[in-house]
């Protein structure tokens, strides 16, 4: 099998996160070999790999912004941060799965990052902030990957922040395993509220029509939202099973969030407004000058 030398390893639990919504938290393994595996990674990630001491032994991480994150007009949840979240962004349900994401754009941009930079008002979700790292899944582990791919990754070299010394995993690594690790845990909790969301029968496709400044109308769809009377039309003993749960307290953030929708119109149209500047472009101009050192 894949289980080599070096790796960080965690086993899997038995329970509602071995389902097919788990594709968001962690990859399959693959091999390289499989070119439709690019197709299955999950968003931001272009070559997760098992980080192993023995074949990352002296690569580091340099200091990396979120231009990343720069061009995706969502971003997936886990439960512990809808809270937070609902206050900046939309909160939303997509997928068979009923996954809660935010709404960080209208099209193919995310309104909340500028030259790299994430607003310093906004919160930055988890999913987001784990990156470059994830787990991949083995039939009985998770083992911690690294994205050789991504901005500010290095395989030698003075610059940024070891993953390895000798031989054993670093701040950086035991930090990263530590978050990737709270991360699943949560997963698994995210994933029983939007099975239970499913089977009330409390979510409903919606699309929302909106004019941009220029006078372009754009329809975001694709989304699903809890109906606020069915949700309010809840039998006694659901009610006070979700109120134990923390679940109640969840559907009335994603409510409120729906307000938020403004935010993002706001956004756009500040956009729209402000003279485009080179800067803008920086990033994309750069990038294949800063990826070369790996060639």
């Amino acid at each position: 099998g894949m289980v080599g030398t070096g790796f960080l390893a965690r086993p899997v639990l038995p329970g509602p996160a071995a389902g097919p919504s788990l594709q968001l938290w962690s990859f399959p393994m693959s091999s390289d070999a499989n070119p439709s595996a690019a197709a299955r990674l999950p968003l931001f990630y272009r070559r997760p790999v098992p980080l192993s001491s023995v074949d990352h032994a002296d690569w580091k991480l340099k200091v990396a912004d979120y231009a990343f994150a720069a061009e995706t007009a969502f971003v997936p949840l886990v439960l512990a941060e809808i809270a937070s979240a609902s206050r900046t962004y939309p909160v939303v349900f997509a997928g068979e799965s009923a996954a809660p994401l935010v709404l960080t754009g209208l099209e193919k941009t995310n309104l909340f990052v500028t030259e790299g930079v994430w607003d310093a008002d906004a919160y930055v979700p988890a999913y987001v902030r784990r990156y470059p790292f994830g787990f991949l899944a083995t039939e009985e582990r998770f083992i911690l990957a690294l994205d050789v791919e991504a901005e500010g990754v290095v395989s030698s070299g003075e610059e940024g922040r070891p993953l390895f010394e000798e031989g054993k995993p670093s701040e950086l690594t035991t930090q990263a395993l530590a978050f990737c690790d709270t991360f699943q845990g949560e997963a698994a909790a995210t994933t029983a509220f939007a099975e239970a969301l499913k089977a009330s029968g409390l979510l409903i496709d919606r699309r929302a029509d909106v004019t941009l400044p220029d006078g372009r109308k754009l329809g975001v769809d694709g989304f699903q939202i809890v109906d606020a009377e069915k949700f309010a039309a809840l039998d006694d003993a659901t009610v006070l099973d979700w109120h134990r749960k923390g679940w109640l307290a969840l559907v009335h953030f994603h409510l409120m969030s729906l307000d938020r929708f403004t935010t993002l119109l706001s956004r756009q149209a500040a956009r729209a407004a402000a003279p485009s500047s080179d800067a803008a472009e920086t990033p994309a101009a750069d990038r294949p000058a800063a990826r070369s050192k790996k060639a």
